[in-house]
């Protein structure tokens, strides 16, 4: 092989170095212990406890329980403290001065919710004074005969004189009105004539519900109030108790839903 191509030597050792070099490393793989460290080296014990972690442990138990016995004061102010204290106060505007038409309309609200009160609730309320006096006196044996409509009820009413005795179907005003608006209603046009305790009145009645027959025995009363003396048309009609309540609750028509109230209608 020529010289060009055989690769440079710069340092050859000789072979009895290198048989040197090799016992000198088993040499040294027999001194060294597993993992690298020498058996003369103490091994170092697993619990060792580092320089200044006694000291670090007691130091953190201190502060455990410091911040222990701290804890019930705390709670303690926490539950003196009372609710709602950590929020902002609200704050009250002034009361503006309302204008005139504002307290007007005020008025006039409180006017009509007091009314619809008294009328709701007419037990609170006085029965009101007699109008007037009765001009006429009825004889024992004279019947006053009328008829009252009111909805779908009907009352046939008969005035006799007496000392003012109810009697509808049979039964006591108080047993067959219970409430005390129905009884006031019942009795409104004897008020208004001044005939309250002159005539007693008995009355057949039937079809409807209990306010709609207690507006036809007011109606049947109040005409047979117009038979025994003319001169009261004129009070009684301005009161009202003379008209024939027509208002009643409107029939459903044939593909209606209610009285007017009609489907739905979608185009497609």
């Amino acid at each position: 092989m020529p010289d060009d191509e055989r690769q440079p030597n710069d340092n050859p050792a000789p072979s009895g170095d290198r048989e040197e070099a090799a016992g000198n490393g088993a040499e040294r793989r027999d001194d060294e212990a597993p993992g690298g460290r020498s058996p003369e080296a103490p091994e170092a014990s697993e619990e060792a406890v580092p320089e200044g972690g006694a000291e670090q442990e007691e130091s953190q138990t201190e502060a455990e329980e410091g911040e222990g016995e701290g804890e019930a004061p705390a709670k303690q102010a926490a539950k003196d403290v009372p609710p709602g204290a950590e929020l902002e106060p609200i704050a009250i505007e002034p009361e503006r001065e309302l204008s005139a038409e504002e307290r007007a309309r005020l008025e006039a609200e409180a006017e009509e919710r007091a009314r619809a009160e008294a009328e709701a609730t007419a037990e609170a309320g006085e029965e009101p004074a007699p109008a007037r006096e009765p001009v006429i006196e009825l004889d024992s044996d004279a019947r006053i005969q009328a008829t009252g409509k009111r909805k779908t009820s009907i009352a046939r009413v008969v005035l006799r004189s007496g000392t003012g005795e109810f009697e509808i179907n049979k039964r006591s005003l108080e047993d067959y009105f219970p409430r005390h608006q129905h009884r006031t209603f019942v009795r409104q046009p004897l008020l208004t004539s001044g005939y309250e305790g002159k005539v007693d009145v008995r009355v057949r009645v039937h079809g409807g519900g209990v306010a709609g027959q207690a507006g036809a025995v007011r109606h049947g009363i109040a005409r047979a109030l117009t038979e025994i003396d003319p001169e009261l048309r004129g009070d009684l009609k301005r009161r009202g108790l003379l008209t024939r309540d027509a208002r009643a609750k409107e029939r459903r028509k044939a593909g209606l839903k209610k009285a007017r109230k009609r489907p739905q209608f979608s185009k497609r």
